[in-house]
């Protein structure tokens, strides 16, 4: 009888140990799901937020390209349509998300020198309470914005990897030109520029299913 007790009470050891093993499961795979879904509803929250901005900063450009136009006198039009060298690529490169968020910050850091050179042109050009000074100040800060958001998504989403480096080193401003030539600089700037603010639109509207993924199933299969 005693070796009997003695089994029995080690077999309820074992169901005791088990209950508490597969508890402790349960409670890990959970936290494991719970800090997965908050990561991942932090990424949603910052691409959204991100493309959000992206958008504001590509309307304000198309109301600002509208303002220099209309500030330029005749032949405003064709002033657009001519062929400027150095001016940054408004195409986004890269195959996997994290090389595509590395060039959308690369292209706007490219644009920002750019950006203020038209600036500087059109403050000899316009008068100082000029409304397209205001907007090209308004853009120039929220680009600067737009690029410290993208910065922070790429070290958040993809802490392992640093940034790389502009392949094509240093921007290259424009040498002294005339004021048809500043003319045309500033408008052909302006409109590379919302051309890529629409390409990083895009880029950013499938970043989301592949960068922000759902948490796995559990391996345990516990639930």
């Amino acid at each position: 009888m005693n070796g009997h007790v003695k089994n029995m009470h080690f077999q309820q050891l074992v169901e005791r140990a088990a209950t508490i093993l597969c508890f402790l499961l349960l409670v890990f795979v959970d936290s494991t799901k719970t800090v997965a879904a908050a990561r991942n509803q932090g990424c949603s929250h910052d691409l959204h937020h991100t493309l959000k901005l992206t958008r504001l900063v590509h309307k304000d450009t198309g109301d600002l390209i509208k303002q220099y136009k209309a500030s330029q006198g005749e032949m405003a039009e064709l002033l657009c349509k001519a062929s400027v060298s150095d001016i940054p690529d408004p195409n986004i490169s890269g195959l996997e998300p994290s090389e595509k968020t590395a060039s959308m910050y690369a292209q706007l850091q490219a644009f920002a020198p750019h950006l203020r050179r038209v600036y500087e042109q059109q403050t000899d050009l316009q008068p100082p309470k000029s409304p397209l000074l205001n907007l090209l100040n308004m853009v120039i800060n929220r680009t600067g914005m737009l690029t410290r958001r993208i910065n922070n998504f790429y070290h958040k989403v993809f802490p392992n990897l640093p940034l790389p480096e502009p392949a094509g080193g240093s921007t290259t401003l424009p040498s002294p030109q005339n004021i048809f030539q500043q003319k045309v600089y500033g408008c052909v700037v302006l409109t590379t520029y919302k051309k890529l603010l629409t390409n990083m639109s895009k880029n950013m509207r499938t970043l989301r299913s592949k960068v922000c993924r759902k948490a796995p199933p559990s391996e345990f299969n516990l639930f």
